[in-house]
């Protein structure tokens, strides 16, 4: 999984995290209903935000009936069905992923990036990306996409980082990045029966397509520096500090764009506000400081509050006391047998992702490692009301007019 938006838990309500989900798993179907199981390794963060902002500014049903359906139980969710996004904006989303993941391929085998390195391999690497880029260009044109766009701003790239060097303009780097994303966004507008959303969507997937590059830059600066890899930060001689202003532009600026787009109710676009003016504010916090989602980070140059990382490794199994013998005086399994469910239940998802799911030993509940990604986190006071949005206080900076948290009482979904 990649991306730049990784919400933590703690910040999201049941139901945006339900919706959040469901916009995943929903494009994660539809990469495989489309082109194959193996093009399911395409599904990302990001990618969701376009199936998000097309059942956003939805007034209808979709292309189905429904922008929903209960899709069967899958190791990923702890072998759980769920119901999850589908139509016209899942399959858009899927497009684009596909097409953006090709050209990610394509890139890594040109910089001969780890086992990339070897002639079999990359080859094999050229032929799925054409492959997938073919798939997704079919299709685009389906949902009358057009994803020569996209292709050709990828295609651009190359020759523009080739040109690039110390005084070249972050800005000129970025563009390519800019144009795929802000085509994207505007189609969402298109396919949701909103043609007048089209420019403020286009304007703010510039800004997200600038934020995507700029970040991925920031957070691989180190790696780079340490293998030889071209990195258009330090290829330009751009300081941290430049690269951290534009990104809090870009920040500002999506913000700005999202007040001029018309959502088909205000709870229909809670969760692309939440995602858009407000988790790419903390993409950029865990870029430029090694933070988190607590609400007490420590401060980084900038004067803001870094927060903690919200994903990272999954942690550790935490020591628990021997468990109860049930009744009978016995073990439920022993060491063996235990190690072999436990060994069963982690290839299905269920240790990471189920929760709580069964102790394979004693047969109590524990709570998923995903879902512990966070608790080494301070949410603050929040307690149960974590469901609205940093206890109602997710808007307390936005001086652009954000208002996402009108009313709240801490029993809302914002």
């Amino acid at each position: 999984m990649f991306g730049i938006i990784k919400p933590c838990r703690h910040r999201l309500s049941e139901r945006m995290r339900a919706e959040w989900m469901a916009h995943l798993c929903g494009l994660c179907l539809a990469l495989r209903g489309d082109h194959g199981q193996f093009a399911r390794i395409a599904t990302n963060y990001d990618g969701l935000v376009i199936s998000v902002l097309v059942e956003a500014q939805s007034t209808g049903t979709g292309e189905s009936g429904s922008w929903r359906r209960t899709a069967g139980p899958c190791p990923l969710r702890g072998m759980r069905s769920a119901s999850v996004a589908q139509g016209e904006g899942a399959r858009l989303a899927a497009t684009v992923s596909l097409v953006l993941a090709s050209a990610k391929m394509r890139d890594h085998v040109a910089d001969g990036d780890g086992l990339l390195a070897r002639r079999p391999v990359a080859a094999a690497a050229r032929g799925i990306a054409a492959r997938w880029e073919g798939a997704g260009a079919r299709t685009g044109a389906e949902l009358g996409f057009d994803t020569a766009v996209l292709v050709d701003a990828v295609e651009r790239q190359a020759g523009i980082e080739a040109l690039a060097g110390p005084g070249t303009p972050l800005l000129e780097v970025t563009e390519p990045t800019e144009t795929a994303t802000a085509m994207a966004f505007g189609y969402t507008a298109v396919l949701a029966g909103r043609p007048g959303n089209s420019p403020a969507l286009e304007e703010a997937g510039r800004l997200f397509g600038r934020l995507a590059h700029l970040l991925d830059a920031v957070e691989d600066l180190e790696e780079d520096a340490r293998t030889g890899s071209w990195n258009p930060i330090a290829a330009t001689g751009t300081g941290l500090d430049e690269a951290r202003r534009l990104c809090d532009d870009a920040v500002r600026g999506v913000r700005l764009a999202l007040r001029d787009v018309e959502f088909g109710s205000k709870s229909q676009g809670k969760l692309a506000h939440l995602l858009l003016a407000h988790e790419l504010e903390r993409s950029v916090d865990r870029a430029f400081a090694t933070g988190g989602c607590a609400t007490h980070g420590h401060e980084h140059s900038h004067g803001h509050t870094a927060p903690e990382g919200a994903f990272g490794a999954p942690p550790m199994m935490p020591p628990t006391a021997p468990p109860e013998p049930p009744r009978g005086g016995r073990r439920r399994r022993g060491l063996i047998a235990g190690c072999a469910v436990w060994t069963g239940m982690f290839c299905t998802g269920q240790v990471c992702c189920k929760d709580p799911y069964r102790d394979p030993w004693d047969g109590r509940p524990r709570e998923g490692w995903c879902a512990k990604c966070c608790d080494n986190c301070d949410c603050g006071d929040c307690g149960d009301c974590s469901s609205c949005c940093d206890c109602c206080d997710c808007c307390s900076k936005c001086s652009d007019g954000c208002d996402c948290c009108d009313g709240c009482d801490c029993g809302c979904d914002c």
